[in-house]
C-alpha cells in the first residue's frame, strides 16, 4: 500500500497547473511581442512609402496686386505741362515798316522875303528813309498734327499784309502760312513745314463742368513763352464781345469762363484739362478785371480743324444776303402786305448790300425788298 498522503499529490498537481500556465503565457507573449515588433516597423515603412509615392501639395500664396498709385493734383497738372509744352508754339507777326528820320529845315521853303527877317529860324521836320521788319505783335497756338497745323486765334493773324514766324518750345523759327481765318469764329489755322509734330489731344468740350480744374499755357505779354495759369472753370455758354488793338468788335457766343490768367500773348493757346486733353482756345480776357477769361470750346473748332485738312479752307452754309424777320411793328413800319416772315434790306452802309453779288441768293434772283 501506498504511503503517499492525497494531500499532498493535490498540491502537486496545482503547481504543474500554475507552472504549466506561466510558460504558456511567456511563450504566447514572446511570439505575440515578437510579432507586434515586426509589424509596427513594417506598417511604419509601409506608411511612409505612401507619403512619398503622394504628390506633395504647396498652398502658394499669391501676392496681392499693388494699388494703383494715386496722383494729387499737383503732380497731374506738372504731368500735363511737361506733355503738352513741346506742342505749344509763339506766333509772331512781323512787317515792313517805314523808317522815319526826323531833320531841321526851314518852315517857309526858302522864301526870301522871310528868310531875311528870320535867316537862322529852322524847325524839326520828318521824311521817310526806306522801311524795316519789325514785330508788330504775337499770340500762341498750338500743334494738332503732325505735319504742321497750328491753332490758333483769327485776331493774331488778321494782318493780310503781315509775315508770320513761329516759334517752338525747342528755340526753332519756322515761316508760318495762314491757311485759313474763319469769318464766325475767332479761329485761324496755319501751316508750317515741319513733320514728326506731336499734336496735342483734343477732348470734349460737351463734357467740361464748372468747377473743374483747367490749365493754360500761352506767350504771355509776348515775352514770357509758355507761362502756365491754372484756375477752375466759372461758367458756361457766355456771350461777350470782345475786341483788340486793330481787330473791330465781335460777338463771340458760348465761350467758356475760367478764372486762369489769360494775358496780352496769351491767346490761340490751349486750355487744357487734367488728362491734358485741349477743351478750348483761350481767347479774351476782361480788361481792368482780374480772373475773367473766356476759351472757345474745342468742340467748335475741330470742325475747322477737319474742313482745312480735308478742303483746304473753313466752309460754312452761305446765302448771301442781309435780312430782318418782320414783326408787326416792321409790318407797319414798312407798310408790308405780310405780316410774317424775313425782309430783305442793306445794312446802315453802302458797303453793307441787302443781296451779295455772285451768291446763291443772287443766282436764285432774290432782290432787296
Amino acid at each position: 500500500m501506498s504511503s503517499e498522503n492525497p494531500q499532498d499529490n493535490l498540491k502537486q498537481t496545482i503547481l504543474i497547473s500554475v507552472l504549466v500556465s506561466f510558460v504558456t503565457a511567456l511563450v504566447v507573449g514572446f511570439v505575440s511581442g515578437g510579432a507586434g515588433s515586426f509589424a509596427f516597423p513594417y506598417w511604419l515603412k509601409t506608411e511612409i512609402g505612401r507619403l512619398s509615392e503622394q504628390p506633395i501639395i504647396k498652398e502658394i500664396v499669391k501676392p496681392s496686386a499693388p494699388e494703383a498709385a494715386v496722383q494729387t493734383q499737383e503732380e497731374l497738372i506738372v504731368k500735363v505741362v511737361k506733355d503738352a509744352s513741346p506742342s505749344v508754339v509763339s506766333v509772331i507777326a512781323t512787317k515792313d515798316l517805314p523808317v522815319v528820320e526826323q531833320y531841321f529845315g526851314e518852315p517857309f521853303g526858302g522864301d526870301e522875303f522871310f528868310r531875311q527877317f528870320f535867316p537862322e529860324f529852322q524847325v524839326p521836320q520828318y521824311r521817310q528813309k526806306g522801311t524795316e521788319k519789325k514785330e508788330i505783335g504775337s499770340g500762341t497756338g498750338f500743334i494738332v498734327s503732325s505735319d504742321g497745323l497750328i491753332v490758333t486765334n483769327k485776331h493774331v493773324v488778321s494782318d493780310t499784309e503781315a509775315e508770320y514766324t513761329v516759334l517752338t518750345n525747342d528755340e526753332k523759327k519756322y515761316a508760318a502760312n495762314v491757311l485759313a481765318r474763319d469769318p464766325v469764329q475767332d479761329v485761324a489755322i496755319l501751316k508750317i513745314e515741319k513733320t514728326g509734330l506731336t499734336p496735342l489731344r483734343l477732348g470734349d468740350s460737351d463734357k467740361v463742368q464748372i468747377g473743374q480744374t483747367v490749365i493754360t499755357i500761352g506767350n504771355a505779354l509776348g515775352e514770357f513763352r509758355n507761362t502756365v495759369g491754372v484756375g477752375v472753370v466759372s461758367g458756361l455758354s457766355r456771350s461777350i464781345v470782345a475786341s483788340g488793338p486793330g481787330t473791330p468788335a465781335e460777338s463771340i457766343e458760348g465761350v467758356i469762363q475760367i478764372d486762369a490768367a489769360i494775358n496780352p500773348g496769351n491767346s490761340g493757346g490751349p486750355l487744357l484739362n487734367l488728362n491734358g486733353e485741349v477743351i478750348g482756345v483761350n481767347t479774351a480776357m476782361v480788361s481792368g478785371a482780374q480772373s475773367i477769361g473766356f476759351a472757345l470750346p474745342i468742340n467748335k473748332v475741330k470742325k475747322d480743324i477737319e474742313d482745312v485738312k480735308q478742303m483746304g479752307k473753313i466752309i460754312y452754309p452761305f446765302l448771301g444776303i442781309r435780312y430782318v424777320l418782320i414783326t408787326q411793328q416792321l409790318k407797319e413800319k414798312n407798310n408790308l402786305l405780310v405780316d410774317y416772315g424775313a425782309l430783305v434790306t442793306r445794312g446802315e452802309t453802302r458797303e453793307e448790300l441787302a443781296v451779295t453779288p455772285g451768291s446763291p441768293a443772287d443766282k436764285a434772283g432774290i432782290l432787296e425788298n
